[in-house]
């Protein structure tokens, strides 16, 4: 990974920290009084070994240190647990932060933004890389602070007893972090590449998962089987590497502390054999100072090997933060930011006039999808939007739903789309798209969803006006009929039509359309065209379909083509001048009567 992309990674890292609240400094707080408590240990146990063996005193000479002693294993046992719950509380804190800061700038930027990465990915993000931020706050961050103070303490406490002590302690210490980051210099960008590799599999899995039947029919089974194959062997292969690099990092650790503590280990054993004879200030080396110093000696490597340790985690957290930091930072097109609450709220009363003059729908990188467009929908007016497939259609109504940054101007009765309340305003939309969207629950809590304290009566009228009541009371449940994910319970035309009534229930002043029947049959499709027509008597409407039989009771016909308005006028109009739109009407005829032709043969 490159130098300067982990440095600003892991500052974006440690801003992040005040998330943890005050439990990230009492993690610390309660990590320096265990060290501080086996400093204490070490110096009781001494005492009384030292006494009891070289000075050969009475063990009742030393009930009050039993007593301390015996009372710090449950005082360090508390230490060690309040720890270990301040510090998971911090990591969570934090983890809670970024979750909703990660689903509230989802929000913001819109499903258009979105759909532009596959449903797995950002389950990636939002669920595996978020967790992998947890040990960063929780223990490397803490242990960082740690490994300076506790060491430091231990120095400050066998420096007077013993020089030379002290003396291989401080030059054997820098050995343990100096191989640590030398062992860590490519975990970061191993994790990375770990954290890729699983957005690509998740991503993967849930594309095939969900065209499912698409692939048994066209016989790609097989093929794709070996797809995944390939993309779990690819983060198969970098997990591995991971770990690779933790199970090195921690042996190297445990290599150098060891060694640390044996260089120690045989100055004392020399010194108390009669061959070496300095580092005690002259007034020699007894079993106290000894003992107590070999005790002190892995509590003060501990805290380095743990950094050591840790230091995974930091990795780990610098890999998972670079798509989160490109996410939460990412600015798209001034116009795209979801106006907060104080936005200009409209009065709907008189109903929904929208004039576009100019206006150029633009992607959220900054590319121009429409336009530039003008047109003007009047109060009560019916509009239809036609044209070949990718001419702009969708992307336009997505602009209308806010969800999409624009050029140029786009009032909604005299103000400015981007001036606007978006949750005031879209809570007098109703849309209604090619792809009905249900919900995991009921099929009431699906109708009901703006206003969940409808009364079941309300709910049932609603369902009828959208001709799915009948299939509702059919079933056992009724409005409680549960459906699953995936819209599982029900079929697409049942879940258009239950969709429908959910649009039907906001007593919308403007309908946004986006193929409406596009899943339904004949008869099912003229008679929600009907409860349409019936729901929209008093309100405007702007309709993108494909079926151009549709629309001879539309007051006007936007016709698209490579994202500019080549035509308009009404379905009588459009069909006695030559253009796109009486092609359009040729090439369904054509398609008519070879299906007859064939239905006849």
């Amino acid at each position: 990974m490159d130098k300067s992309l982990e440095k600003q990674l892991t500052s974006w890292l440690r801003q992040q920290k005040k998330s943890c609240g005050f439990y990230l400094n009492l993690t610390v707080l309660f990590g320096l009084l265990t060290g501080f408590s086996l400093i204490v240990q070490a110096y009781l146990l001494s005492t009384i070994l030292h006494g009891i063996i070289i000075l050969e005193l009475d063990k009742s000479h030393y009930t009050n240190e039993f007593l301390f002693l015996l009372a710090l294993i449950p005082v360090r046992a508390l230490l060690a647990f309040a720890r270990e719950r301040a510090s998971f509380e911090s990591g969570k804190r934090l983890r809670l932060q970024i979750r909703s800061a990660v689903l509230d700038k989802l929000i913001e930027l819109g499903p258009a933004f979105i759909k532009g990465k596959p449903v797995g990915s950002w389950a990636s993000i939002v669920l595996e890389q978020v967790e992998d931020l947890h040990d960063f706050y929780a223990r490397y961050l803490p242990q960082i602070i740690l490994a300076g103070f506790i060491p430091l303490t231990i120095l400050i406490v066998v420096f007077p007893l013993n020089w030379a002590a002290g003396l291989i302690l401080l030059t054997t210490a820098p050995l343990i972090p100096m191989f640590m980051i030398l062992v860590g210099m490519g975990a970061a960008d191993a994790n990375r590449k770990n954290f890729s590799a699983l957005a690509k599999l998740s991503g993967h899995f849930m594309d095939r998962l969900k065209g499912l039947p698409t692939l048994k029919i066209f016989n790609r089974g097989d093929a794709e089987v070996k797809e995944i194959e390939t993309a779990s062997e690819e983060f198969r292969e970098r997990t591995m590497s991971v770990l690779r690099m933790a199970f090195l990092s921690s042996a190297v650790l445990e290599f150098f502390a060891a060694v640390s503590i044996a260089v120690l280990a045989v100055y004392f054993g020399f010194n108390y054999l009669g061959h070496l004879n300095f580092g005690d200030y002259g007034g020699g080396i007894s079993l106290f100072v000894g003992l107590f110093v070999l005790m002190l000696a892995p509590e003060f490597y501990q805290p380095l090997r743990d950094m050591g340790t840790h230091y995974h985690a930091k990795a780990q957290a610098i890999g998972a933060a670079e798509e989160l930091m490109a996410l939460l930072e990412y600015k798209p097109e001034a116009d795209a930011i979801e106006r907060k609450a104080g936005g200009i709220e409209l009065d709907w009363r008189t109903g929904v006039e929208i004039i576009a003059t100019d206006l150029a729908v633009m992607s959220h990188d900054g590319g121009q999808l429409v336009g530039p467009l003008s047109f003007h929908l009047k109060q009560g007016q019916h509009v239809a939007l036609v044209g070949p497939s990718g001419s702009g259609k969708t992307s336009l109504l997505n602009a209308l739903l806010g969800f999409l940054p624009y050029h140029g101007s786009l009032k909604v009765n005299g103000f400015e789309l981007r001036e606007l309340d978006k949750a005031h305003y879209r809570r007098h939309l109703a849309w209604l798209g090619q792809d009905p969207q249900l919900f995991h629950g009921t099929v009431r809590d699906n109708v009901a969803m703006a206003n969940p304290d409808m009364r079941d009566a309300e709910v049932e009228a609603l369902l009828a006006k959208a001709k799915v009541l009948d299939f509702v009371q059919e079933q056992a449940l009724g409005l409680q009929h549960p459906i699953g994910e995936q819209m599982t319970g029900v079929s697409v035309g049942q879940a258009q039509r239950i969709a429908l009534a959910r649009a039907l229930g906001q007593e919308a002043k403007l309908f946004l359309l986006d193929e409406p029947t596009a899943s339904l049959d004949s008869h099912s499709e003229q008679a929600v065209l009907s409860a349409l027509r019936d729901a929209m008597s008093q309100s405007s409407c702007l309709m993108v379909t494909h079926r151009l039989e549709q629309l001879d009771g539309m007051d006007t016909i936007l016709v698209l083509d490579k994202g500019e308005i080549v035509q308009r006028g009404s379905f009588d109009e459009l069909n006695r001048e030559k253009g796109l739109f009486r092609q359009m009407q040729d090439d369904v005829c054509e398609v008519e009567t070879c299906i007859d032709k064939e239905s006849n043969s």
